[in-house]
């Protein structure tokens, strides 16, 4: 089934939105993978390379935390706070008592590489760009992120995007001279010692030119559309069970704008808005969205910032910013109990209360750490009394409810790459259950689903969990 245009997005911008979802996801900046981007792209001119090898550094640049929503479970595992964690991390702020070990890291920087690399595929991005991806934490063939990487299989970029990423971020924490130095003691081992000699005597100056922008973005492609669905799904990678929300909150929204008797023009940003809203999740830590109990004001504080953040990225990127401005309103209530605007009454119109319904509706059809799955019948009869009492649109409500109690619409036909078996399997570990709790929903034995997520692995081409999951989202099997 072909795609809709309000489904797309040009790959160009797909790029800078996934940037800014990586600098998020880590905890820095918003623009740090643009400013990451222009560093390194005026190291890899320093070096005398040509504008093809400028532009590949700068997709490699700007794709550099592409990958990091796939492993904030891991982080927060080891660092408690995934956000505020690889914040420290990368910084060198961390606290010598970390539990970060080389062992523990190396499978989550093969990981978000392996991702990185994925996403590059599926944006259609040349193979520089993708092998660059897949090298930019770490060496596969050596399995070690500290050897002396600058081999014959490793890309330059590599080395331009590392080098130009530590000083970016660096600098701010430790002045340009102490970026300088630590940088200094890394020369030889993550970039070549000669790399750096060259940026050293331009540090200070190219730091104080990053306002200004360095390749051109009309790289052959650029202008293509690629699937919207894309940043959703890998927005949705930070939180497994958060795996393909915004698509059927899409879904919806989109079948109840045609009931409520929306016109195409007001229905299509609707769809691009419910793609979009999840953007400002990824600023959050794993821990708060993880919690099995009552949220504190803490951490309030910052789940009232996602639509904050969400309505940011249209700042950044002027292509989504309608679409992001209503997607920010995702979470209001008719009666200011909402946020983070606290909008009430006219401030909302039919499009933004719409999209509030759907997102609400499907939310409650899904289970959630904090409380188990509503049924259609329950979920129904909530939204119902939640419209009378004030705080979604009757009319809204009405669509949304129409719109589930319609026929289905028919399922396009599947890939048969993977039996139905297998199909079973990987819905169960794409939300995050383990082995062990798959085996058992499925009444199998744990070993049952090793083997089959070692074929499904197969198949799909793919060596973790989450980078399976993307690929089965994009080629619809989930």
């Amino acid at each position: 089934m072909a795609m809709q245009p309000d489904e797309t997005i040009t790959v160009e911008d797909a790029v800078q939105v996934l940037a800014m979802v990586g600098d998020l996801s880590m905890g820095l900046p918003p623009d740090h993978s643009i400013r990451t981007a222009r560093l390194a792209a005026r190291l890899a001119e320093e070096n005398g390379d040509g504008a093809d090898a400028c532009t590949s550094t700068r997709l490699v640049a700007l794709l550099r935390w592409s990958g990091s929503t796939a492993t904030a479970a891991g982080f927060a595992h080891l660092l408690g706070d995934d956000v505020l964690g690889r914040h420290a991390m990368v910084t060198r702020t961390l606290s010598g008592h970390s539990a970060l070990t080389f062992a523990n890291v190396l499978p989550l920087a093969q990981m978000q590489c392996e991702v990185a690399g994925d996403i590059a595929v599926l944006l259609g991005l040349p193979g520089d760009v993708e092998n660059s991806l897949r090298h930019l934490f770490g060496s596969h063939h050596r399995g070690d992120m500290q050897d002396v990487l600058f081999a014959p299989n490793i890309p330059r970029a590599v080395f331009y995007v590392r080098l130009a990423g530590d000083l970016e971020v660096l600098a701010p924490a430790h002045g340009t001279d102490g970026a300088l130095r630590l940088i200094g003691e890394r020369a030889g081992v993550k970039y070549p010692a000669t790399l750096v000699q060259r940026l050293s005597p331009h540090a200070q100056a190219w730091l104080a030119m990053l306002d200004e922008p360095s390749c051109a973005a009309d790289y052959p492609g650029h202008d293509r559309r690629v699937p919207l669905s894309i940043v959703a799904d890998v927005i949705e990678l930070k939180l497994p069970w958060l795996t393909g929300y915004s698509r059927r909150v899409a879904a919806l929204a989109r079948r109840s704008a045609s009931l409520a008797g929306m016109l195409a023009l007001e229905e299509s940003p609707l769809v691009r808005a419910a793609l979009l809203h999840g953007i400002g999740k990824v600023a959050v830590p794993n821990v708060v969205w993880e919690r099995p109990g009552k949220l504190t004001d803490t951490d309030w504080d910052q789940v009232r910032k996602v639509p904050f953040w969400t309505a940011r990225a249209g700042a950044q990127i002027p292509a989504i910013q309608g679409e992001t401005t209503l997607a920010s309103f995702i979470y209001e209530r008719l009666d200011g109990s909402g946020y983070f605007r606290k909008a009430r009454g006219d401030a909302m119109g039919m499009q933004e209360r719409l999209l509030s319904a759907a997102a609400a509706f499907v939310s409650l059809r899904s289970p959630r750490p904090w409380r188990p799955v509503h049924g259609e019948a329950a979920a129904s009869t909530l939204m119902t009394a939640q419209a009378a009492a004030g705080r979604f649109d009757r009319r809204a409500v009405e669509a949304v409810l129409a719109a589930v109690r319609a026929p289905a619409p028919s399922a396009p036909v599947r890939d048969r790459l993977l039996s139905e078996r297998e199909l079973e399997v990987l819905r169960h570990i794409s939300q995050g259950e383990t082995s062990r709790e798959a085996a058992r929903a499925m009444r199998i034995s744990p070993a049952s689903v090793r083997m089959h997520v070692d074929n499904i692995f197969q198949k799909l081409e793919s060596g973790s969990r989450p980078a399976a999951t993307l690929k089965a989202l994009a080629r619809g099997l989930i």
